[in-house]
């Protein structure tokens, strides 16, 4: 009776069935064939690694060993999971990709083992993989592109859909630096898009996710000391009646420009703390956004029509419309206002995007990164 007990304790906390199942997992007829479709769709991903994965299991079929093909079908589910969740031939983004894609803490065997037993593959392969509808339409693209050099510049792109998180939220930013514009989505459509001007070579607008809360209308630009060092320090010591007319003061050892017509932050900046002082605001230059190639920042993205994205971005809250902004910049006070919820913003680098009209637009590689990855996916570990 203790005996009996004693087992039925431990079967209640889980030790007692992971005590006993020793062998892999047991895959069904209609599993494999499943398995075998998912892998098969992989080459439209530009997953060619996992997708040959399938001959072997179809081999080992024809064997009709069902221990090995219990064994080869986990391989092969467990690679798939791999390559759906980063790519074939990475542990990590590359170095400069600073957005987790919130797949990190997935142990792919563990998975795949209570799929299997849940009988829910389907799922599982499908949250693991993009859902974005642009990362669709790149693979349509992908699948039916029959030039190699945009083949691999798809590829490329893919991947970095693979790097962004699964679930981007409800309402978020998407800032794509390779095309100058950023894009606002609700409820997994797109809801603006505006202009931007983005980081020199010099000083690339890096790759990374925040979270907007708020937007600050008139604000201060606390200058960095890197552009102090660059230009305005010398500017104040040397010309102060100038520095002074373009609104630069010094204040408890901090260089800051005021509000007005000359500040390098025009009459907005978003609120969205980030340990690389990167922010997205206005800006007095807006001649800059005739240019094509728009590439003159510090880093930091500057925004076209700003006050129409913040307007936008506020609406979520009734009191606030565009004329209620245009009336609060026209007092010239610095003013904060919270979002009624805060959204991610996403700052991306993607040089292949959907035209919206079935096609695809390219964009100029400006800080070279696609070379990177091209290289990494020619690497031997992509047949591993």
């Amino acid at each position: 009776m203790q005996l009996m007990i004693r087992l039925l304790i431990l079967f209640l906390f889980g030790t007692f069935s992971a005590a006993v199942q020793a062998e892999p997992p047991h895959w069904q007829p209609r599993q494999v064939q499943r398995l075998l479709e998912w892998l098969d769709a992989a080459v439209d991903d530009g997953l060619t690694p996992a997708a040959a994965r399938a001959s072997t299991v179809r081999d080992v079929m024809r064997q009709g060993d069902t221990a090995k093909l219990d064994a080869a079908a986990t391989e092969a589910a467990v690679h798939l999971v791999k390559a759906h969740r980063i790519g074939c031939c990475y542990s990590a983004p590359p170095p400069g990709w600073n957005i987790g894609n919130g797949l990190s803490a997935l142990d792919p065997a563990k998975a795949v083992e209570t799929a299997l037993a849940e009988d829910r593959l389907d799922l599982l392969f499908g949250t693991t993989r993009p859902s974005h509808p642009y990362y669709y339409s790149l693979r349509r693209a992908y699948a039916a592109e029959k030039d190699p050099a945009r083949r691999s510049i798809l590829a490329a792109n893919l991947d970095r859909w693979r790097w962004m998180p699964r679930q981007l939220g409800e309402r978020y930013l998407i800032v794509n630096t390779a095309s100058f514009e950023a894009t606002l989505w609700e409820n997994g459509r797109q809801a603006g898009r505006w202009e931007i001007i983005v980081g020199k070579m010099g000083s690339p607008t890096p790759v990374f996710a925040a979270t907007v809360t708020g937007v600050i209308f008139n604000p201060w630009w606390e200058i960095p000391a890197s552009i102090v060092e660059e230009s305005i320090g010398a500017l104040m010591r040397n010309h102060p009646d100038d520095a002074a007319t373009k609104g630069y003061v010094m204040q408890d050892r901090r260089y800051r420009q005021r509000p007005g017509p000359t500040n390098a932050l025009g009459r907005m900046k978003l609120v969205m703390p980030n340990s690389y002082n990167v922010y997205l605001h206005d800006t007095p230059s807006q001649s800059l956004f005739a240019r094509d190639r728009r590439t003159f920042s510090h880093g930091c993205v500057r925004v076209g029509d700003a006050l129409g994205l913040a307007a936008t971005l506020l609406s979520a809250s009734p009191q606030w419309d565009r004329a209620r902004v245009d009336a609060t910049v026209a007092k010239g006070n610095t003013v904060t206002v919270p979002l009624a919820k805060p959204i991610p913003v996403y700052i991306t680098y993607f040089t292949a995007e959907p035209d919206g009209l079935g096609g695809v637009r390219y964009f100029d590689d400006v800080y070279k990164r696609d070379g990177v990855i091209m290289d990494i996916k020619k690497n031997e570990r992509c047949s591993e």
